[in-house]
């Protein structure tokens, strides 16, 4: 294990931290000056950096600034005597993981060196994980099965139809499957059927000949010409007009095809890929999409999974979406506390991975320090849910009470929601949280949903643990102390619950 490596000027204050971290378990090395620090630094590293930040012959800040450049992930916490904004901000700028105002508590400030550890851990995971990047992610099984899908259908000159919501990744697929098949040094051209106006479309997909129409001022090749020999990936497809979707049909057909003006059969060696976020069954009964055509593309379907079916891959895309902006913007990359990352775990992201990666450049922009706390994310992610009309009491009573611990249970988020409502916001009452609770048991035991307590309860326990890492800025001691469980409970619940960062 690597050390934790101290650096004041102040004996005092060395001796204390590193009697209390010993005490810990916690390997400590300590430094008088930066100059010995930085000297060391050329045959060793540290887990976590704990400095101060006025000391004669170097600034914490200068300090920091140079330790960053070599090591940018290592946490390091900056001490200071000196409570002002100035140096709070500058230390935060500079890519601090946080602010310790002296005199300390020491339990909170061995605590604080705790969570830099564990997060000097996580990075050190992340970083290896992210020297073997693929090009898609996903631990879950569902991508696991994509992945699986496309390493059989890479081989092969099947058509495609990958199909699932928007901003889910199907255009990555689409690339995956090119990537990996024999027609990898070929072309792969993409057209976004639902994008390009429909008097345009068919001179994109086929071409045109000089003089075909109004401002065709030379012969012009269409995305069947440039992908041969290799892909063509028809996004969106169920938006096609339907005498294009004619075209279509013949080329997939025959191979054959004119350009727009044309009088000469036109032959291109193509796979289609096709995709959309549409039912294109609904959409052939409703006359919509042809039937012939649907069943020459339905070859093969692939499902992509919303990323609300895969949340146990929401962190590490955050993580990878993250490094990325960071990357592209020239700064250090933001990290998540365990509360911020509960919290986008716990979100359905209507826009799937897209919604995903642009919340995370949101962060990479507008977070104001390093560790980005749960108060930091977007709005559409704090916005507290709207509340149905209570029941009267009597009817969530009724639900809870052939169960002792789920009336405790039912009683329990009641009270945490009013704990958390705030000043301003909709005020939601105990009982109208008990009811929705209720109404939420009801609808799964009607469905015929397996397993609906422990389903349940893992929801209850996660907003709990959840509610009280938020309110104590990602602290585990405080949260168990606050909810009155132990600290090893807490911290089996976190791994039972998938929601360990």
């Amino acid at each position: 294990m690597k050390s934790i490596w101290v650096v004041d000027d102040d004996h005092s204050i060395r001796f204390v931290l590193e009697k209390a971290l010993s005490r810990e378990g916690l390997p400590v090395r300590t430094f008088s000056n930066t100059r010995d620090l930085l000297a060391a630094l050329d045959e060793d590293s540290p887990q976590v950096l704990v400095s101060d930040i006025r000391m004669p012959g170097g600034s914490g800040l200068d300090l920091l600034a140079k330790v960053k450049a070599r090591l940018p992930n290592l946490p390091v916490i900056i001490m200071t005597a000196y409570s002002d904004l100035d140096s709070a901000v500058s230390a935060f700028q500079g890519g601090a993981f946080e602010y310790l105002p002296k005199p300390f508590d020491l339990t909170r400030a061995v605590e604080l060196i705790r969570r830099a550890q564990e997060e000097s851990m996580r990075e050190a995971v992340a970083e290896e994980s992210a020297a073997q990047m693929p090009e898609m992610l996903g631990q879950a099984p569902a991508m696991q099965d994509v992945f699986r899908a496309i390493g059989r259908l890479s081989q092969s000159h099947v058509t495609v139809l990958i199909t699932g919501e928007s901003g889910s990744g199907k255009e990555l697929v689409a690339r995956a499957l090119h990537k990996h098949s024999p027609r990898a040094e070929g072309p792969f051209v993409a057209i976004n059927t639902a994008a390009i106006p429909k008097d345009l479309l068919e001179s994109e997909l086929f071409g045109h000949e000089r003089g075909a129409f109004t401002g065709a001022q030379a012969t012009r090749r269409g995305r069947f010409e440039q992908a041969d020999g290799g892909t063509l990936f028809l996004d969106e497809i169920g938006d096609m007009p339907l005498e294009l979707q004619t075209r279509l049909l013949r080329v997939l057909s025959d191979g054959q095809f004119y350009r727009v003006g044309g009088h000469s059969p036109l032959r291109s060696n193509v796979r289609v890929i096709a995709a959309t976020h549409q039912n294109l069954e609904e959409r052939v009964r409703l006359g919509a999409f042809r039937e012939d055509l649907f069943h020459r593309l339905n070859v093969i379907r692939l499902r992509l999974p919303a990323l609300r079916e895969r949340r146990e891959d929401i962190a590490v895309l955050a993580r990878f979406f993250l490094q990325r902006s960071a990357t592209e913007l020239g700064v250090e990359p933001k990290r998540l506390t365990e509360a911020a990352l509960l919290r986008l775990s716990n979100f359905d992201f209507p826009g799937n991975v897209r919604q995903l990666e642009n919340i995370c450049h949101w962060l990479s922009v507008m977070a104001p320090s390093q560790m980005v706390e749960a108060k930091d994310l977007p709005p559409e992610l704090l916005a507290p849910a709207l509340v149905a009309p209570a029941l009267p009491l009597s009817a969530a009573a009724a639900a809870a009470d052939d169960h002792p611990v789920a009336a405790a249970a039912f009683a329990a988020a009641g009270a945490a929601a009013a704990a958390q409502a705030q000043p301003g916001q909709l005020a939601a009452t105990p009982d109208a949280w008990v009811a929705e609770m209720a109404r939420e048991a009801r609808r799964l035991l009607n469905a015929g949903e397996p397993e609906v307590w422990d389903a349940l309860t893992r929801r209850f326990e996660a907003s709990l643990i959840l509610t009280a890492l938020d309110v104590t800025r990602g602290r585990r001691i405080e949260a168990a102390q606050k909810l009155g469980i132990g600290r090893n409970t807490i911290t089996r619940k976190i791994q039972e619950l998938g929601l360990d960062a």
